[in-house]
């Protein structure tokens, strides 16, 4: 069937499309997700001027409405009251894959539970762009999201993911990226890191380096344009044996409370700080 504005347009169940947009490169949009944007019903947007501009090209005439983190739980229910009424929505954010730093698993969510279909459209994502060019082990991952804004809040965050035996994979803003590379090279030492920017795009950049390398580096040029993702090799294996970290933790707890006596030691050893915590509690006892 034809569109109101011309474009052939195919029937599709009812059901939430999880599609994944371009995070730059519009060359990127994938020939189904093309398809779905144009056969749905309604699309959920981030921001409908951004999502506008891409509809523009590839789906002209498919109504739009906002979803995002600040409309979410007034707009969740009436998407849930179309969905169960037979239409078929799209979601997408306003770059990449949807669900990536943004409020779509609750509407995924409310539709599992209430037996809707879900379908993926798989396709670009900044984190999984990142990965494949950083020159870091990929086996195993961790994605730890926007790092908080305040330095003390982001210190104590990068502290809790620092043991991890995992490559480590961080969204900042450009304008505090200096002051990031800082604090990850203060808590984690000169680990190999890569700082992606503006991926897929006309200006893109990848610097492969240490941490505190980069850190000088952007301390100097000052804060980038554009987007970032930063990837951090993990933790390197360190055997420890139980009365290494006993003794530790025994002359930590001389001078510090239980907490920061398994905080430091954590930091260490590159041990677990749950496990240390729980362990100085019971020396503590003692």
């Amino acid at each position: 069937m034809l569109s109101k504005s011309g474009v052939f347009k195919a029937v599709l169940p009812a059901g939430l499309y999880i599609v994944a947009t371009p995070i730059g490169n519009l060359g990127d949009m994938t020939a189904r997700a093309v398809d779905t944007l144009r056969a749905v019903d309604l699309i959920a947007c981030e921001d409908t001027r951004v999502t506008g501009v891409l509809l523009q090209r590839f789906a002209p005439g498919t109504p739009m409405t906002p979803y995002h983190d600040h409309n979410a739980d007034k707009a969740r229910p009436l998407l849930l009251e179309k969905l169960q009424a037979g239409a078929a929505v799209a979601l997408v954010s306003d770059a990449g894959t949807p669900l990536i730093s943004d409020p779509g698993y609750k509407l995924v969510r409310d539709c599992a539970e209430a037996g809707i279909t879900v379908v993926p459209i798989p396709g670009p994502s900044a984190l999984l762009a990142a990965l494949t060019v950083a020159a870091l082990p990929t086996d195993r991952i961790f994605f730890a999201g926007f790092l908080p804004s305040k330095a003390s809040a982001r210190r104590d965050a990068i502290a809790e993911v620092q043991a991890l035996q995992a490559t480590l994979v961080f969204y900042d803003s450009t304008q505090r990226l200096p002051e990031t590379l800082a604090d990850l090279a203060g808590v984690l030492g000169a680990r190999p890191a890569a700082v992606c920017r503006e991926l897929t795009k006309m200006h893109e950049d990848i610097r492969r380096d240490t941490l505190d390398n980069l850190a000088a580096m952007y301390a100097v040029e000052g804060p980038p344009k554009g987007e970032v993702v930063i990837v951090v090799g993990g933790a390197q294996a360190v055997e420890a044996s139980t009365s290494d970290v006993d003794a530790a933790l025994r002359t930590a707890l001389q001078t510090m409370s239980v907490r920061d006596a398994a905080t430091r030691v954590a930091e260490t050893l590159r041990q677990s700080r749950r496990v240390l915590y729980a362990r100085a509690l019971e020396l503590a006892k003692e």
